[in-house]
């Protein structure tokens, strides 16, 4: 009886997985074709607002990508917390090579529940672009960046424009980590349009009009959130816009995690997707297709077990190379099931408390993703 039972999930894995392999290879055909038109000649003016705390090896790099951008009219606003902030030279340098472009620094001053949104709300307040570009510290981006971010805004129906990232790290966990990001979390933000969920956004990036910023309350509604990104491109969707993904890829350092933090890093992820989404949550296990791979084989379901491992290892590779030609995730391809397994154990981990670690805090979560207490 257990060897039929097990083949049930074993379906749904599978058929996730094709889904998965689908949603790749539409996003790369999509992306080669957008590159091929020419992009719209109109240029609104844009502001993009980079909150900055502390100093990072990826951190100059990343400031100038942003301050050698091919675009017209655009600011770069960067605002720290606090005005002893390590990465003060940094910007302050990366400013002086390009005294062209139109940069500020902002010490920030407004304090709320998540840290990264009172800068926003202050950056806001300073910026002049009637669209906005929001991204993380880190985020190193293309020439074309902002221009291609932008011009998706032309499209009234569109509201808010998120980019896919890929993750780079000097250290062993840093670069498991990169590997599950490229092969397990990029592909299920790939599905999500593909089956119809428009309600979603990632700190890589998000484009916005300052008029709908400003009809959702401004970024003050979401202040109280850890999933930020989340709560925006939910409140922006809500006013009748559309989320879309940008071709554009952007890249992202992790600053030497060790396995401690990619633990507390990846168990955040799942608490917070819990408290924000319970319903997908729950129904995270049927993409981990190497649990029900091992349970399957164990059970002597042996062409079912080996049926996933190839569907596993192949949406892997395509969505790791093809997507975001992330070396490491082709070579990694065939263990892929198995960390499937690590998958599994975080999102287990995820159901039995509401606190987390973030920026060097324990933190405790309502159960709708309000930051309650931090200690």
């Amino acid at each position: 009886m257990l060897p039929l039972l097990l083949l049930l999930p074993a379906a749904a894995a599978l058929a996730y997985q094709a889904i998965a392999l689908l949603a790749s290879l539409v996003f790369v055909e999509r992306s080669r074709m957008r590159r091929a038109k020419p992009l719209a000649a109109c240029t609104p003016s844009v502001s993009i607002l980079k909150p900055v705390h502390g100093l990072d090896e990826a951190l100059d790099a990343a400031i100038r990508s942003h301050l050698a951008q091919d675009y017209p009219g655009y600011e770069l606003l960067i605002g720290v917390q606090d005005s002893d902030d390590p990465a003060l030279p940094v910007i302050r340098a990366a400013f002086a090579a390009y005294p062209a472009a139109q940069a500020r620094l902002v010490v920030c001053s407004t304090k709320s529940p998540n840290a990264k949104v009172g800068t926003l709300i202050d950056l806001a307040r300073e910026a002049r672009g009637e669209i906005l570009i929001v991204n993380d510290a880190d985020i190193k981006v293309p020439a074309d960046y902002v221009r291609r971010v932008a011009a998706k805004l032309a499209n009234p129906k569109n509201g808010l424009v998120t980019c896919l990232y890929r993750a780079s790290s000097s250290t062993s966990a840093g670069l498991f980590e990169s590997i599950v990001i490229a092969t397990d979390f990029i592909p299920s933000t790939l599905v999500a349009p593909l089956v119809g969920i428009d309600e979603f956004g990632l700190g890589s990036t998000l484009g916005f009009r300052r008029a709908d910023l400003d009809s959702i309350g401004g970024f003050a509604a979401i202040q109280e959130y850890i999933a930020d990104d989340y709560q925006l491109a939910k409140r922006i969707h809500a006013l009748g816009r559309s989320c879309i993904m940008s071709e554009v890829v952007v890249d992202t350092h992790m600053a030497d995690p060790g396995w401690k933090d990619v633990w507390r890093h990846q168990l955040r992820w799942a608490r917070t997707i819990r408290v924000s989404r319970p319903g997908g949550y729950l129904g995270l296990p049927v993409t981990h297709a190497g649990v029900w791979a091992v349970a399957n084989l164990a059970a002597g379901n042996v062409g079912a077990a080996t049926a996933l491992w190839l569907a596993r290892s192949t949406m892997g590779a395509v969505s790791g190379f093809l997507v975001l030609r992330h070396w490491p995730s082709l070579l990694a391809a065939p263990f892929l099931p198995l960390w499937d397994l690590w998958a599994f154990a975080v999102w287990l981990a995820g159901y039995f408390s509401r606190t987390a670690w973030w920026r060097g805090r324990r933190i405790t979560l309502s159960s709708d993703g309000r930051i309650q207490e931090t200690r």
